[in-house]
């Protein structure tokens, strides 16, 4: 067994969301085999290089036409191989850092604004409704508030106890359950556990969704299932934290 690509596979996420589990994480890992001991290609520079091609993603959603979407479909894929190689990077060198962490998850959330404002603009020049707008608005502000409510949490936490929970360390890497090193059945168990994720409808489970979408030019109806997952998973969120917290600080002050 390859001793580099072995390495390379330890450094991919505990708990990677759906399509990058198995789809964009592993074609990270291919391309890092071959980049990972170039010293030009640092992390901050790969999350830079997947945050521009995000942004050339969504001016070709902007621009419309068949062509232009299955352009932008396949960008959006290479934005997120090239986000979940910044970290593998990062891991595989020993250089994780705070910041590296930090400008990763931003240009994550911004990613998610222009595609989906991209995705709605497009919508709303094929059909000449403000509805998938107005879907996309819902969609973001209320996946915005998953995040949000987390960070709230943290804060607070730090607030009111001394050992605070910390979320922007370094991400842990997986348990060996899958990979090179194992059989054809022990990876079929791994990757048909991996597909509960998909109800999760986090990042890894958009990139699947917007380049769907722009590939069947089915643009309005994902909007719908974008908004109404977010609104969904923004409440449920945001009411389980608040339980955990009050639960928590109920116990720290009886202590």
């Amino acid at each position: 067994m390859n001793l580099k690509l072995s390495n390379l596979w330890a450094t991919k996420t505990k708990d990677d969301e759906w399509w990058s589990s198995f789809v964009t994480s592993p074609l990270a890992i291919v391309l890092n085999y071959f980049v990972v001991d170039i010293k030009w290609f640092t992390p901050n520079k790969i999350t830079l290089i997947s945050f521009i091609t995000a942004v050339i993603a969504a001016v070709f959603i902007v621009i419309g036409g068949v062509q232009n979407f299955i352009i932008a479909a396949i960008l959006i894929h290479l934005s997120h191989v090239f986000d979940c190689m910044d970290g593998q990077i990062a891991r595989y060198r020993k250089t994780s850092s705070i910041s590296g962490c930090y400008y990763d998850k931003l240009t994550d959330q911004i990613q998610v604004f222009i595609w989906f404002s991209a995705i709605a603009y497009a919508a709303f020049m094929q059909s000449g409704s403000v509805a998938p707008v107005f879907l996309a608005l819902v969609g973001i502000a209320f996946y915005s508030l998953r995040g949000y409510s987390k960070y709230v949490t943290i804060y607070l936490e730090a607030s009111q106890v001394n050992d605070s929970t910390q979320d922007d360390t370094p991400e842990e890497v997986i348990t060996e359950t899958a990979g090179i090193e194992f059989g054809l059945m022990a990876n079929l168990r791994w990757f048909l556990k991996e597909q509960k994720k998909i109800f999760s409808f986090d990042e890894g489970v958009f990139i699947f969704m917007l380049s769907l979408a722009l590939i069947l030019n089915m643009l309005t109806p994902m909007l719908w299932i974008f908004a109404l997952s977010q609104v969904f998973f923004g409440l449920l969120r945001a009411w389980q934290r608040g339980v955990n917290l009050d639960q928590k600080l109920t116990v720290n002050i009886g202590k």
